[in-house]
């Protein structure tokens, strides 16, 4: 139990495993606290509820370009200044950086303890007073064209990127945090300003602090700071569309130079739902370590060099797939077949005590490991608050340790329908 810090207008919400929130009254930015008084290193991070999921077609990729702009300065904090954010934070030993994905967006510092107020004053200036310029949007797109560049050249990124396209025909899942390329060369300074002013408040964000710090003083200079921007003057746009049902399988097929791959994806429920601790089990059934069965059925045998799952937990309903790298003289309709064997087997088989046993251990072991180093915590906390809940963070374990072989088949048989399924191949044109 972590004690009750009190702060003049912030108020306590609840606590947690070992995790604190709080409330800013004036602005209603949430504020998570995880001391850890052994620590030299803090980690601080601010999470914005909005990601690709907020955009649409026209300007997707906008969140992303938004995550690189915000590093080009802020009223206090800039390079005519000499104050560059980044460069001030890295003199001093931090580690500095940020991450986009569907349902969020992040800003975090890895910090010495004595940092930590530079850090909450950057961020807070960040978050209402950013520059973003057309000039800074110019000097910014190489490094954006090579981050969407290298996704293009890898294989599985190009793969990826056309199942989610082909399994959400509504949603806009459909389309890669990084966007559509016509969409990144053409969308206008102006959309990026309209985007930066609709989504970046105190009310539309969490602040975290794990690791080394003092509550009581971090509380105070997050009131400090963050305590002079306003909520947001209207509504945040909604995402109201709706995924509508599928009504047959799906294919999508990525001809290029690369590697042979097969991919199969269903779509499952939204992170908080009650059935995704069984699906987080069977995904580690299918391929969680050398045991697997995937990987028996298909490393072991040499018609693959790699097979992967992996349950997407997301704000909406996400995916849960399978891709497998095939070595030269593999079909892909032999992967493909074996797969759905796979698949077919935990919707008529009951998971032995044995496997099961061993499974779970293994991911009690990984839901372990989301606490080990300041990184670490935050970037695990961090998907937990993107979902839209951010206590599962703590709940998700005990209720992995719960999950029953009948739990494992009645999940099967729910979301593994060939109707519901989403095929992908990359074929690789190379002689």
């Amino acid at each position: 139990m972590v004690s009750r810090v009190s702060v003049p207008g912030i108020s306590f919400v609840r606590e947690l495993g070992g995790i604190s929130e709080y409330e800013l009254k004036s602005n209603g930015l949430k504020i998570l606290l995880a001391p850890d008084a052994s620590s030299p290193v803090t980690g601080f991070m601010v999470t914005y509820h909005v990601g690709s999921r907020n955009e649409a077609i026209g300007y997707t990729g906008s969140t992303h370009l938004l995550e690189h702009l915000l590093f080009k300065g802020s009223v206090k904090f800039n390079r005519e200044k000499g104050t560059q954010m980044d460069k001030l934070l890295e003199s001093k030993g931090a580690v500095v950086n940020a991450t986009t994905w569907f349902d969020r967006t992040n800003y975090y510092e890895i910090i010495p303890r004595d940092v930590l107020p530079l850090a909450i004053e950057i961020e807070a200036d960040r978050m209402r007073t950013a520059r973003i310029t057309q000039k800074d949007k110019e000097s910014e797109m190489p490094i954006v064209w090579n981050e969407f560049e290298r996704g293009e050249n890898l294989p599985i990124e190009a793969l990826d990127k056309q199942v989610w396209a082909t399994a959400y025909q509504a949603h806009p899942y459909h389309h890669s945090t990084i966007g559509w390329r016509s969409d990144i060369e053409n969308v206008s300074i102006e959309r990026l300003q309209q985007f930066y002013n609709d989504y970046y408040w105190p009310n539309n964000a969490t602040v975290t602090v794990v690791g080394g710090f003092d509550p009581k003083e971090a509380l105070t200079l997050i009131k400090k700071h963050f305590g002079v921007h306003p909520k947001a003057p209207k509504a945040f746009p909604p995402v109201y569309t709706t995924e509508p049902p599928q009504e047959g399988e799906r294919r999508a097929v990525v001809r290029r130079a690369g590697v042979d791959m097969v991919g199969i994806a269903h779509k499952i429920p939204e992170g908080n739902h009650a059935d995704i601790p069984a699906l987080i089990v069977l995904g580690a059934l299918l391929s969680g370590d050398k045991a697997s069965r995937l990987h028996r059925a298909l490393v072991d045998t040499a018609k693959a060099t790699e097979a992967q799952t992996l349950c997407y937990q997301l704000f909406d309903p996400g995916l849960l797939m399978t891709y497998v790298t095939l070595p030269k003289g593999i079909k892909h309709e032999a992967v493909e077949r074996i797969v759905k064997e796979e698949l077919a087997k935990l919707q008529s088989t009951p998971v032995s005590t044995k496997e099961l046993a061993r499974i779970k251990r293994q991911v009690r072991v990984e839901m372990a490991n989301q606490r080990d180093g300041a990184y670490t915590f935050l970037s695990s906390l961090n998907e937990s608050i993107a979902t839209g809940d951010w206590t599962r963070f703590v709940t998700l374990g005990p209720a992995l340790a719960k999950v029953t072989a009948a739990d494992v088949k009645r999940v099967a048989k729910t979301y593994f329908s060939d109707d519901q399924a989403t095929i992908g191949w990359f074929i690789n044109t190379a002689t």
